[in-house]
């Protein structure tokens, strides 16, 4: 993956959605028949597919219409159907009408406490082939916030951090009661925490009032004069839950629910590896506090180095729908609002350092 980086300076969600549709038109068209490709190959019928984006575009619409707005404008300057670009926004939910296939995505490890600055790494895990470039993205919010966030060419938000001190990193999962039709679209909840939160229980609020189709967590963290805090909002159609850190500060995250009431509809893929790399960071987490973002990937690895099993290679000899790799390594500074980040997995980020935005 290749990451293209912009800084928009734009009034207006239909501004912000000129700025970036006419840079990058080739990489949102791009990203869309990628992920029509895909859709096809998983054997969703594009009638689904229709109808799930078309649902989630009306939900959106009187949750986000800022969203909505960007959206439209990013598909009328790059020459794009609106359906084509909105199925990419909703591709979590489009992808929660089959059964989950193969790993999930993403590893994530938050540190906090009183008189102490936030602590993360996360690792992103998906399908290289659909995501030939991704998306580094600067800009100042509706709400006045100064925003730093990496997303896909066509998703809201995936990851990142607001001038009020909140960083958000995002695991996605998968329960019995995801349908697909008619929630609001996870990457679109992300965004508007990124956008408006202040506080974690703004954060909160927000959460509460998106009705999702598909299932995530979104891991939040705000560092304050007094220190830093975090909460783990795990989203489904079914209900929120909410996590909070251990004792010790940390709160881990991989792929299957940890609110006991939802953890008892979980259908992540039997086959996935969560809760091996959830053991693997809850192994790894003392020796990850007070260190530089490029230490704290390598030691995240451990002694296993690149064989970790956070280092997701891909399998070339399964079909592209089963081959997973980890795409992005990343952390989130609170205090500087400040994303450190590499493409491709921590062993290779410690070797060959990070860079920052």
């Amino acid at each position: 993956m290749k990451l293209q980086t912009v800084t928009i300076d734009a009034p207006t969600p239909t501004a912000r959605g000129h700025l970036l549709g006419t840079r990058f038109a080739a990489h949102f068209r791009a990203s869309a028949r990628l992920y029509d490709e895909h859709f096809a190959e998983l054997g969703i019928a594009p009638q689904t597919v229709r109808d799930v984006t078309a649902g989630c575009v009306d939900r959106l619409a009187d949750w986000a219409p800022g969203q909505v707005a960007e959206f439209t404008a990013i598909a009328a300057a790059a020459d794009l159907d609106p359906v084509s670009l909105f199925a990419v926004a909703a591709r979590t939910e489009i992808l929660a009408t089959v059964p989950a296939q193969g790993e999930g995505e993403c590893s994530t490890a938050v540190l906090v406490g009183p008189g102490r600055a936030a602590e993360t790494i996360q690792t992103w895990d998906w399908h290289g082939h659909l995501v030939p470039d991704g998306l580094l993205a600067a800009f100042e919010s509706d709400a006045g916030l100064r925003v730093k966030m990496f997303t896909e060419f066509g998703t809201a938000a995936k990851l990142g951090v607001n001038s009020a001190g909140i960083g958000l990193h995002f695991n996605i999962l998968r329960h019995e009661s995801d349908r697909g039709f008619g929630g609001v679209p996870v990457h679109s909840v992300a965004r508007r925490v990124l956008d408006e939160a202040r506080t974690l229980d703004e954060t909160e609020q927000i959460a509460a009032s998106a009705a999702v189709s598909a299932s995530t967590v979104l891991t939040v963290f705000q560092t304050t004069d007094a220190g830093s805090d975090a909460r783990g909002f795990e989203l489904s159609p079914a209900g929120l839950g909410v996590l909070t850190p251990g004792n010790d500060g940390w709160l881990l995250h991989t792929n299957h629910f940890l609110d006991p009431v939802l953890a008892a509809g979980d259908c992540i893929d039997p086959a996935s590896t969560t809760a091996e790399r959830y053991a693997h960071l809850d192994a790894a987490r003392a020796r990850l506090v007070g260190q530089r973002p490029v230490d704290r990937a390598r030691l995240a690895c451990g002694a296993d180095g690149s064989d970790a099993v956070i280092c997701m290679r891909a399998d070339e000899s399964l079909p592209r729908v089963a081959q997973w790799e980890t795409l992005l390594t990343v952390g989130i500074d609170t205090v500087g609002i400040e994303l450190d980040y590499f493409a491709g997995a921590p062993d290779a980020a410690a070797s060959a350092g990070l860079a920052t935005i």
